[in-house]
């Protein structure tokens, strides 16, 4: 009767996450289209530079306050209070050396090693987001452990309106004011969402937590955060790191080779804007019912119930892949019309024929690692991702050396893929055996 229950909390949770991460993921998409529409391949070619800095900034601002809080507060089903505030104050703390770092680091970053100098101010803009993402990450992990997911599947549906919304209203006259001017906006944007969506989680928060008298900072509660904390963001910050040197790599030793720097940004824009992001479109199914799983999972396992937790596991992955390879063959049969529909245009065509036989293995991937962190083996998960990571940085210097152009990074996908998908796997069979 209890593993009923359990069950269909867990199914619940995940169907919430599914139907919410659908809506959200179409106004994300359509958000998307828009934005890539109005500031042109070249906007977004830029863009796709940045990328690997957002993603490096947020997993370092965030710093895997949900993964930590949703297992803590699973864990002990008792008042989490002091450990919320404990966990806030952590977090101001490291966003601020931050700010400081990439605000002194940005000159160097965007002139010298990535070689586009209208990088400076939008680098600056991206820093002054991450205290809000990072206070996002944390409410969210309070929901998770609490396995209440409709605050979360709300607010970040409403946080995609608004940036919807504001984006439809002022990008075409901010446009007209230049590019790197309009990439900034596009993250003022996004700072907004991320309050909008933090006060619709505050308004599903017990009373008791808005009430800021007798607050406690408990030490204890920190360090807890931390042990988790640490080797989580420690392989995040490690396949982060590698995905932020992706570009520097890549462009410098193509440069050496003889292409052009602008040859390089506008292929990697084309790989990364068009062809990765339509086939990993569907992604958000499994990221979200990855998501839905740890708690679940951390719990099955403290409990000893490994049963459970190869269950469990084996329906997330089942259900992946076959999202994966459904979505990975319609898009693969009808790239062109995917392309012109949605983009206005079929450049990214020849990129997408060579990576979806391939693709599926990012639908497994992302899983495999959620449930080595739900069972407690951070340490495995790190030197997965490591190894993954130089096989990476790696090949793409290698590669880059034949003479082979931007398909020195098409390949690199295609091994890193193989790798990352095989060491994640390998881990978590020798856990659960």
């Amino acid at each position: 009767m209890l593993n009923k229950i359990k069950d269909n909390i867990f199914f619940k949770s995940a169907f919430l996450l599914l139907i919410g991460g659908t809506l959200t993921k179409i106004v994300g998409f359509i958000l998307k289209i828009i934005i890539t529409r109005k500031i042109g391949t070249e906007g977004i070619a830029i863009y796709s530079l940045l990328s690997p800095t957002i993603s490096l900034l947020t997993v370092i601002a965030t710093f895997s306050y949900p993964t930590a809080l949703s297992k803590i507060i699973s864990e002990r089903q008792t008042n989490s209070k002091s450990l919320f505030y404990s966990t806030i104050i952590l977090s101001f703390i490291i966003n601020i050396i931050v700010i400081l770092v990439t605000i002194l680091f940005a000159p160097i970053l965007s002139n010298n090693l990535l070689n586009e100098s209208r990088l400076y101010y939008p680098i600056i803009c991206i820093s002054l987001t991450m205290p809000f993402i990072s206070i996002s990450s944390i409410i969210k992990g309070y929901f998770w452990g609490k396995q209440n997911m409709f605050p979360y599947m709300l607010s970040n549906f409403i946080e995609q309106l608004t940036r919807l919304s504001l984006i439809l209203f002022f990008l075409t006259k901010i446009f007209y004011k230049g590019l790197v001017f309009s990439i900034c906006f596009l993250f003022i944007v996004n700072m907004i969402g991320e309050v909008v969506s933090q006060i619709i989680m505050i308004l599903f928060m017990p009373k008791k937590y808005l009430n800021f008298k007798n607050i406690k900072i408990d030490s204890k509660d920190i360090k807890s955060i931390l042990n988790i904390c640490i080797p989580c963001t420690s392989s995040k910050i490690i396949g982060s790191i590698s995905y932020f040197f992706e570009p520097i790599v890549l462009t410098n030793v193509l440069i050496f080779m003889g292409y052009s720097n602008e040859y390089v940004i506008y292929e990697y824009g084309i790989i990364n804007a068009y062809a990765l992001s339509l086939l990993l479109m569907p992604q958000f199914f499994t990221q979200n019912m990855s998501t839905a799983l740890i708690p679940e999972l951390s719990k099955h396992y403290s409990y000893g119930n490994k049963k459970m937790c190869k269950k469990r596991i084996k329906e997330i992955l089942l259900v992946s892949c076959f999202i994966g390879l459904i979505s990975t063959i319609i898009i693969s049969v009808f790239p062109k019309f995917f392309l012109s529909t949605l983009y206005h245009t079929t450049e990214g065509y020849d990129y997408i024929k060579i990576l979806s036989p391939f693709v599926i293995l990012f639908y497994v991937e992302y899983p495999l690692m959620s449930s080595l962190q739900a069972l407690g083996k951070s340490k495995e998960a790190m030197k997965c991702t490591i190894t993954s990571s130089i096989i990476r940085l790696c090949s793409i210097a290698i590669l880059s050396l034949l003479k082979i152009g931007i398909y020195s990074y098409i390949l690199s996908i295609i091994v890193n893929l193989l790798v990352s998908t095989y060491l994640y796997y390998k881990e978590v069979k020798k856990v659960l055996t």
